[in-house]
């Protein structure tokens, strides 16, 4: 048995530390003499060194608390998770490390962090680990999900140049795609249920493009127009679960219109001038109609 001190010095935390966690029931010791001291034995300091290891990994102490006491907790497993996000925290160290010695040799690297994309993969890989049964079922099988990983890290500076275009920055679409994934569970039932209802939002959504290109020759500045473009926005918003598009998400997709393949497939369908016409009427709604 040692006492509260003791084990403080040996884990390298405070005795308020150990004390508040006996509050909160994340860690109890094993006893408590009469005089009130705590005293914890070889099975309590292995609690504590998983508690240790879930705090290097930035986990809240509430959510710690909650997996260490789950029917399901298997000590073992969660070694080895805890072992993969570890290993992944310090490949993404090792790379601040290499980018630090290249700096000290006076190399300029002046885009690594604009195209930084370390976190978002970081991001991925942690999901990954902690919700392997959601990646088979979504994915197929564990092999896929990495596939889709590597492609990213293999084309991380494209991928980070459209993500910076659509949201503006790395962090912010790190940010976003982090939320989409601590809701990912959620969001693929929806998803699920929107699938159900695809025939109809391809209809409505053909109605409404017909409708906006049905005479180029009308002003796009125009109520009429400018009502139609507001419908295809609000069913395009309704499509997206509430999922965070990113400030240039729009401005991405009006020049998707202006793209000779994109204006080729819009001006076969809508007649010729529709992907022109589509791009103006949609660049004066963002421009003068939306934030009104």
């Amino acid at each position: 048995m040692k006492t509260i001190r003791e084990v403080a010095d040996l884990a390298g935390v405070s005795v308020r530390t150990l004390q508040y966690y006996d509050e909160i029931g994340l860690l109890k010791p094993t006893k408590v003499n009469d005089a009130g001291y705590r005293f914890y034995d070889d099975a309590v300091l292995e609690k504590l060194q998983q508690i240790l290891f879930f705090k290097e990994l930035d986990f809240q102490l509430k959510d710690i608390k909650e997996i260490m006491s789950s029917e399901t907790y298997d000590k073992t497993e969660v070694f080895s998770k805890q072992k993969r996000l570890l290993t992944v925290k310090r490949d993404r160290l090792n790379r601040l490390l290499s980018l630090l010695e290249r700096l000290e040799t006076g190399e300029t690297i002046m885009s690594f962090k604009e195209f930084d994309m370390s976190e978002y993969i970081e991001a991925l890989e942690q999901f990954e680990i902690q919700n392997e049964e959601q990646v088979v079922k979504h994915w197929g099988s564990i092999e896929k999900f990495n596939e889709f990983v590597q492609k990213i890290k293999d084309d991380e500076i494209n991928v980070a140049k459209i993500a910076i275009k659509q949201f503006g920055s790395i962090e912010k679409y790190t940010e976003a795609m982090k939320y989409n994934l601590e809701h990912f569970s959620e969001l693929m039932e929806q998803a699920e249920k929107m699938k159900e209802q695809s025939e109809d939002i391809t209809r409505r959504s053909d109605a409404l493009y017909s409708k906006l290109t049905d005479d180029l020759s009308k002003d796009v500045a125009c109520s009429e127009v400018q009502m139609i473009v507001r419908d295809i926005v609000e069913l395009t918003k309704s499509t997206t679960m509430g999922m965070d598009l990113g400030e240039g998400y729009w401005d991405m997709v009006i020049e998707g219109y202006l793209h000779e393949t994109m204006k080729h497939i819009t001006d076969e369908k809508y007649g010729r001038g529709a992907a022109e016409y589509i791009a103006k009427a949609f660049r004066f709604y963002f421009d003068h109609v939306s934030n009104l």
